[in-house]
């Protein structure tokens, strides 16, 4: 772990990660577009998992809701994930010493498996079957909805974690 931590200072203490972290309006750009991308991402994402919860926009077909708001969802996770590890490198050993950001990282990959399981199990009968499984649904959007609260929430705790000396 120190080889990493290492490392991470090393990024930081480049020049263009120096001058991201120094600037007076790079980094709060960056970080606005990082929450934006997350707003659009996520938020489109509730949408759909409670969709899939049976809690609204019931009289659309859940295949309809998912065609139409992928494209976004899906621009709004590159611009989070491209600014999100721009915003890091400003940073890098700082968060990675806050535990937080371990767990923010271990549950954007349990969101992402669950992501991957639902692209191709249940969506692929939904198109190719035409079987329609209420509880998978409910299971796959209830996972999701947890899941990406947890890397908010845990998103949002990292600068109280940060150790400071």
């Amino acid at each position: 772990m120190s080889q990493l931590i290492e490392y991470a200072q090393r990024i930081e203490d480049s020049q263009l990660a120096t001058a991201l972290h120094e600037s007076l309006y790079a980094f709060p750009l960056l970080e606005g577009t990082h929450l934006l991308g997350l707003a659009l991402s996520v938020g489109l994402l509730a949408i759909i998992d409670l969709r899939l919860l049976g809690l609204i926009l019931t009289d659309i077909p859940k295949e309809q809701l998912l065609k139409q708001l992928r494209p976004w969802l899906l621009w709004g996770f590159v611009g989070a994930f491209l600014t999100g590890i721009v915003l890091l490198a400003s940073e890098a050993a700082s968060i990675l010493s806050s535990p937080p950001f371990a767990f923010k990282l271990l549950f954007i990959l349990l969101a992402g498996i669950n992501a991957v399981i639902f692209e191709f199990k249940t969506v692929r009968a939904w198109i190719f079957k035409g079987t329609d499984s209420v509880a998978r649904d409910k299971w796959a959007g209830g996972i999701s909805l947890g899941l990406w609260s947890l890397v908010i929430i845990s998103g949002r705790l990292i600068p109280y974690f940060i150790p400071h000396g």
